[in-house]
């Protein structure tokens, strides 16, 4: 039988009646000739609750029983839905990770897959069952502990299903009907793309947007899994969402397919850094090693001088999430102490925000970054910070200008206007 996975995010099993909602989705594909793997997500707000209570219980927790119990709101919402599969005449069997079993690193609340095999569940098929009700978001050790994958897990989940037993598709059912050119609360000339290459959906979500997890885009082009995003709440058919395929599926596409942001960013710049090789593996490498996610990094010739090396100077520039500043500040200060780096000053900008265009068509079309600075600098919006790739460009601009950036960026692209 042709199998097709199914990923349902909180939201979409939220309490009973979407439960009920979300079984009758999963009917309908059985009745089309589909063996199901349906992989599910706490309900929504379950995982913070639990979260809480951990927190609550322990400050100084153990991971593995942090796990324990964060797991196990899946695990409740795999058990309901069976159940009500179960009622409407659906055989169906719920799985937890270490039943399958998903094989997962010992990386407690961050593990990684290493393997999921499929004679349990195959045989539970060739018994007759139709669905397969997996808890997303967990997996287990190779000493037996239950691991759990980090937030936004149930869609990695999904799409590591999808490749081990070789889904025609994976679909993601969630609040929005699809992929957007960018986020319609922003502007309401967004439009719903039926079709996004890997590449681009990747930098997108990547780069801000919340509709997919970084990690399942990631997994989906490495295995080639085509996924399809659409919503929980509205009636679909097979032409409905936005469909995650490779680009050679893509007849022909836009130059720039999306615009994302990121309003939580901060700039923090190294000022009068020593301009000597290695430098950059002084700098980066304390930062890697404090969790410090860096983004832009742009080194620029500095106006002051050190006394022992006269113009042997730089002011190095990058970018990290705003939670992560105090990390990054001590990690520098650190470093500073140890004598691994001089510099004269360390100064935080955490009133910005990063813009970014994305296209697989700027890979053969000129012009796109003077289209972006043109459009920008029409609404007098100031450039602190440029990075590019071969598919994308992105800015650092004062938070305050970013939803007219978004805005302008959309508007100059024409995305409201399909190819």
């Amino acid at each position: 039988m042709p199998l097709l996975v199914m990923k349902f995010g909180g939201t979409s099993v939220a309490d009973i009646a979407r439960i009920e909602n979300a079984a009758k989705k999963v009917q309908k594909e059985v009745e089309r000739g589909y063996d199901v793997i349906v992989i599910v997500s706490a309900m929504s707000g379950k995982t913070n609750e639990l979260v809480g209570w951990v927190e609550g219980t322990s400050k100084l927790y153990d991971a593995r029983e942090y796990d324990a119990v964060v797991s196990s709101g899946e695990n409740v919402t795999a058990g309901l839905m069976a159940l009500r599969l179960q009622e409407m005449g659906v055989p169906a069997r719920s799985w937890q990770g270490w039943q399958v079993p998903i094989n997962t690193t010992s990386a407690h609340s961050s593990a990684r897959f290493v393997s999921i095999p499929r004679d349990n569940i195959d045989a539970k098929f060739a018994e007759g069952f139709k669905v397969a009700v997996v808890a997303g978001f967990q997996g287990v050790s190779h000493e037996g502990r239950i691991t759990t994958l980090g937030r936004g897990g149930s869609d990695t989940t999904a799409v590591a299903f999808a490749a081990a037993f070789g889904a025609e598709r994976c679909d993601i059912y969630t609040d929005v009907d699809g992929v957007y050119t960018t986020d319609p609360r922003i502007t309401s000339k967004a439009r719903k793309l039926e079709k996004i290459a890997f590449e681009e959906m990747l930098e997108l979500a990547s780069l801000g947007a919340k509709v997919l997890q970084t990690r399942s885009v990631e997994l989906a082009m490495r295995y080639k899994v085509r996924l399809r995003v659409l919503s929980s709440f509205e009636d679909t058919d097979e032409t409905s969402g936005t469909l995650v395929c490779d680009e050679e599926e893509i007849m022909e596409s836009k130059v720039v397919s999306g615009v994302a942001y990121s309003r939580d960013e901060a700039k923090i710049t190294l000022v009068t850094v020593e301009d000597r090789p290695g430098i950059a593996a002084a700098i980066f490498g304390p930062l890697s090693e404090a969790g410090v996610n860096v983004d832009m990094i742009v080194q620029n010739i500095s106006e002051k001088d050190y006394e022992d090396h006269p113009g042997a100077v730089t002011d190095m520039t990058f970018s990290c999430p705003i939670n992560q500043v105090a990390r990054a500040q001590k990690a520098m200060e650190d470093a500073k102490a140890a004598g691994l780096i001089k510099y004269d000053e360390l100064v935080v900008d955490s009133d910005v925000a990063k813009v970014s265009v994305v296209g697989i068509g700027m890979r053969s079309h000129a012009g796109v970054a003077a289209t972006m600075f043109k459009a920008l600098a029409a609404e007098n919006v100031n450039i602190k910070v440029i990075a590019t790739s071969e598919i994308k460009i992105s800015v650092l601009i004062d938070r305050k200008y970013m939803e007219l950036a978004v805005q302008a960026l959309h508007d100059a692209f024409e995305l409201e206007k399909s190819a």
